[in-house]
Protein backbone atom coordinates (compact mmCIF):
# COMPACT_ATOMS: atom_id res chain seq x y z
CA UNK A 1 0.00 0.00 0.00
CA UNK A 2 0.95 3.63 -0.09
CA UNK A 3 1.03 4.42 2.91
CA UNK A 4 4.55 4.71 3.74
CA UNK A 5 4.99 6.99 0.39
CA UNK A 6 2.56 10.04 2.00
CA UNK A 7 4.31 13.46 1.90
CA UNK A 8 6.07 14.58 5.00
CA UNK A 9 4.68 17.43 6.65
CA UNK A 10 6.32 20.66 6.47
CA UNK A 11 8.58 21.86 9.08
CA UNK A 12 6.38 24.38 11.32
CA UNK A 13 7.78 26.57 13.87
CA UNK A 14 6.79 27.13 17.23
CA UNK A 15 4.85 30.01 17.79
CA UNK A 16 6.57 32.05 21.14
CA UNK A 17 4.46 32.20 24.23
CA UNK A 18 3.19 36.00 23.71
CA UNK A 19 1.80 35.74 20.60
CA UNK A 20 -1.87 33.98 20.27
CA UNK A 21 -3.81 33.22 17.65
CA UNK A 22 -6.39 35.78 17.56
CA UNK A 23 -4.29 38.47 16.48
CA UNK A 24 -2.82 36.45 13.73
CA UNK A 25 -3.96 38.19 10.64
CA UNK A 26 -7.20 36.32 9.27
CA UNK A 27 -8.08 35.17 12.41
CA UNK A 28 -11.77 35.66 13.04
CA UNK A 29 -11.13 39.22 14.96
CA UNK A 30 -10.37 40.66 11.92
CA UNK A 31 -13.52 40.00 10.12
CA UNK A 32 -16.80 42.00 10.21
CA UNK A 33 -19.59 41.15 12.42
CA UNK A 34 -22.07 38.56 10.84
CA UNK A 35 -19.49 36.87 8.59
CA UNK A 36 -19.81 33.06 8.20
CA UNK A 37 -16.31 30.91 7.80
CA UNK A 38 -17.19 27.47 6.40
CA UNK A 39 -14.57 24.61 5.49
CA UNK A 40 -15.14 21.52 3.56
CA UNK A 41 -12.86 18.34 3.75
CA UNK A 42 -13.05 15.80 1.55
CA UNK A 43 -11.36 12.50 2.34
CA UNK A 44 -10.88 9.89 -0.70
CA UNK A 45 -9.89 6.32 0.49
CA UNK A 46 -8.14 4.27 -1.54
CA UNK A 47 -8.37 0.63 -1.83
CA UNK A 48 -6.48 -1.59 -3.96
CA UNK A 49 -8.52 -4.68 -5.45
CA UNK A 50 -7.79 -7.64 -4.11
CA UNK A 51 -4.73 -10.10 -6.50
CA UNK A 52 -6.87 -12.57 -8.15
CA UNK A 53 -6.70 -16.07 -7.45
CA UNK A 54 -4.67 -18.32 -8.87
CA UNK A 55 -5.67 -20.97 -11.43
CA UNK A 56 -2.78 -23.43 -11.19
CA UNK A 57 -2.62 -24.24 -14.25
CA UNK A 58 0.93 -24.83 -15.07
CA UNK A 59 0.97 -27.01 -12.19
CA UNK A 60 -1.71 -28.84 -13.48
CA UNK A 61 -0.67 -29.43 -16.97
CA UNK A 62 2.62 -31.24 -15.70
CA UNK A 63 0.39 -33.31 -13.03
CA UNK A 64 -1.91 -34.39 -16.62
CA UNK A 65 1.68 -35.17 -18.10
CA UNK A 66 3.98 -36.89 -15.83
CA UNK A 67 1.68 -38.07 -13.07
CA UNK A 68 -1.64 -38.67 -14.48
CA UNK A 69 -3.20 -41.39 -11.79
CA UNK A 70 -6.87 -41.93 -12.33
CA UNK A 71 -7.04 -39.34 -14.30
CA UNK A 72 -6.69 -36.66 -11.21
CA UNK A 73 -4.30 -34.84 -13.23
CA UNK A 74 -6.61 -34.50 -15.97
CA UNK A 75 -9.10 -33.17 -13.72
CA UNK A 76 -7.03 -30.85 -11.82
CA UNK A 77 -6.27 -29.22 -15.44
CA UNK A 78 -9.83 -28.78 -16.55
CA UNK A 79 -10.92 -27.29 -13.01
CA UNK A 80 -7.88 -24.84 -14.09
CA UNK A 81 -8.76 -24.16 -17.32
CA UNK A 82 -12.96 -23.00 -15.59
CA UNK A 83 -10.77 -21.04 -12.97
CA UNK A 84 -9.36 -18.99 -15.69
CA UNK A 85 -11.73 -18.53 -17.55
CA UNK A 86 -13.83 -17.37 -14.27
CA UNK A 87 -11.21 -15.31 -14.22
CA UNK A 88 -10.92 -13.46 -17.33
CA UNK A 89 -14.82 -12.95 -17.12
CA UNK A 90 -14.11 -11.01 -13.44
CA UNK A 91 -16.18 -13.87 -11.09
CA UNK A 92 -13.13 -13.71 -8.48
CA UNK A 93 -15.27 -16.24 -6.25
CA UNK A 94 -16.03 -18.97 -9.16
CA UNK A 95 -12.17 -18.18 -10.05
CA UNK A 96 -11.13 -18.92 -6.33
CA UNK A 97 -13.42 -22.06 -6.32
CA UNK A 98 -12.13 -23.42 -9.43
CA UNK A 99 -8.97 -23.10 -8.36
CA UNK A 100 -8.99 -24.46 -4.73
CA UNK A 101 -10.43 -27.20 -6.59
CA UNK A 102 -7.54 -27.78 -8.47
CA UNK A 103 -4.90 -27.25 -5.92
CA UNK A 104 -6.47 -30.08 -4.43
CA UNK A 105 -6.50 -32.29 -6.67
CA UNK A 106 -3.02 -31.33 -7.67
CA UNK A 107 -2.16 -32.03 -4.16
CA UNK A 108 -3.73 -35.38 -4.08
CA UNK A 109 -1.96 -36.68 -7.42
CA UNK A 110 1.29 -35.43 -6.10
CA UNK A 111 0.85 -37.52 -3.22
CA UNK A 112 -0.26 -40.64 -4.90
CA UNK A 113 2.19 -40.71 -7.66
CA UNK A 114 4.93 -39.82 -4.69
CA UNK A 115 3.59 -43.23 -2.78
CA UNK A 116 3.45 -44.96 -6.14
CA UNK A 117 7.58 -43.91 -6.47
CA UNK A 118 8.60 -44.94 -2.71
CA UNK A 119 7.04 -48.29 -3.54
CA UNK A 120 8.55 -49.14 -6.66
CA UNK A 121 12.23 -47.88 -5.38
CA UNK A 122 11.01 -50.46 -2.21
CA UNK A 123 10.31 -53.31 -4.61
CA UNK A 124 13.14 -52.70 -7.14
CA UNK A 125 15.96 -52.79 -4.32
Amino acid sequence: RARGMQPSLPPYEVLPVEVSMEDMPGSKTEMPQGTTVMSRSTTVTVEEPPPPPRDHLVWSLFTTLYGNFCCLGLLAFFFSVKSRDRKLLGDNSGALSYGSTAKCLNITALGINIVIVLIVVITVA
